[in-house]
Parts: C-alpha cells; sequence; structure tokens
C-alpha cells in the first residue's frame, strides 16, 4: 500500500480548508529516514512520537513523553500515519478541527533502524513493526542513543512501549516540562507558537 493510500485515514480526519497541517502530497524520501517529537496542546497535553517509514510517518501519541532515562517505559499509543512534511510542522491547529490546539517540534532528526532476526540478519523495519517489535537508534538535536519499540497489547486499544535501551549513551534528563519546553526548530514555547499564530 503506497502512501497515498495510507494517509486516507490521515486527510479524512481534516478540513484543509481550516488547518495549516500539510495535504500529504507525494514527497520523496530522504536518504536517512527521519523522526520528529512534537508537543501538542490537543484536548490533553501530550507527545506525539513520529518515525519515516517508507513514504509516511508512522505515529504514536506519547502521554508522558518520550525518556532518555532506561528505566522509564513510555506508553504509546498508535495514531493514524502522517505525511513526511508534517515532520516541520508547527503551529495552532483550529478548534474543531481534529486535534485542536498547539504543535511545536520538540525534537527531530536521523534514525538508524537496528532490528534483526535470531541469525543476526537485517529486518526491514517496517515488517519489524508489523511483528511487534523494533529497535533504532536516534540522532536528533535532544534524543540520542538507542531505543525499542514494542507492542504489548492488539486490537482496538493497541498498546506500545517506548523504551531507552540500557547501555546507549546519552546523559539522562528524563522529560521536559512540556509546558517549557522549546521546539527545535523555532526555540518557541507552546504559549510562544500560540501567540504568534493566533488562538481561535
Amino acid at each position: 500500500m503506497g502512501g497515498q493510500e495510507r494517509l486516507r485515514d490521515y486527510r479524512g480526519k481534516r478540513d484543509f480548508g481550516r488547518t495549516k497541517e500539510p495535504e500529504g502530497r507525494a514527497a520523496a524520501p530522504g536518504s536517512e529516514p527521519r523522526f520528529v517529537v512534537q508537543i501538542h496542546d490537543a484536548s490533553t497535553l501530550h507527545f506525539d512520537f513520529r518515525l519515516q517509514v517508507d513514504d509516511v510517518l508512522k505515529s504514536w501519541s506519547i502521554p508522558k513523553g518520550p525518556s532518555d532515562d532506561p528505566k522509564d517505559k513510555r506508553l504509546a499509543v498508535p495514531t493514524e500515519d502522517h505525511p513526511l512534511e508534517y515532520e516541520e510542522f508547527e503551529g495552532v491547529i483550529p478548534r474543531g478541527e481534529y486535534g485542536g490546539g498547539t504543535v511545536i517540534v520538540w525534537d527531530h532528526g536521523t534514525y538508524q533502524p537496528l532490528s534483526h532476526d535470531r541469525e543476526g540478519r537485517p529486518v526491514d523495519f517496517g515488517t519489524s513493526l508489523d511483528h511487534g517489535h523494533a529497535r533504532f537508534r536516534l540522532r536528533g538535536s535532544k534524543l540520542h542513543g538507542e531505543y525499542a519499540l514494542t507492542r504489548f497489547r492488539e486490537g482496538l486499544d493497541e498498546s506500545w512501549l517506548l523504551v531507552k535501551v540500557s547501555g546507549s549513551t546519552a546523559r539522562i534528563q528524563g522529560t521536559p516540562d512540556p509546558r517549557r519546553a522549546r521546539s527545535a526548530r523555532s526555540g518557541r514555547t507552546l504559549a510562544q507558537v500560540a501567540d504568534g499564530d493566533g488562538q481561535e
């Protein structure tokens, strides 16, 4: 299934005459897969974690945000695939629209897939996610090192855990205060983006 087909749910939930979110026109993937972590002040304040898989961003909502402490196991709830251009999206989604609220790009960069089979051979990253477990190394401006996503519940309430792998190098800072965190793109906080873009 191509990216345009995978984005059907994403497009069906949005009125692009009102929201500035990208529609998701065909975009060529880069040489290295990308990731982005956005802070989203919607009906509940949460983090959105997105990994490029082929020509879409596979997405999870992480209520407490990603942590660089291996002791922290973060609940990650899958959401619809997003277009690659969403990596750059920062602004205010109008009230009444799906996900209405303010979004900032807290971190972004590239990642290296690390999933292997039992014989140590590399496994296609999308396939490893389909099987419910994937490892990868993040190279962001804030998040660095090896992480794992593991599905522990399937069905309508599908749920995953995002965990920093022990022994992965990085100074441990835990999760930032989302109200005080600054965008990796603009240096602005949620409040500054809301003021600058105008809450409707």
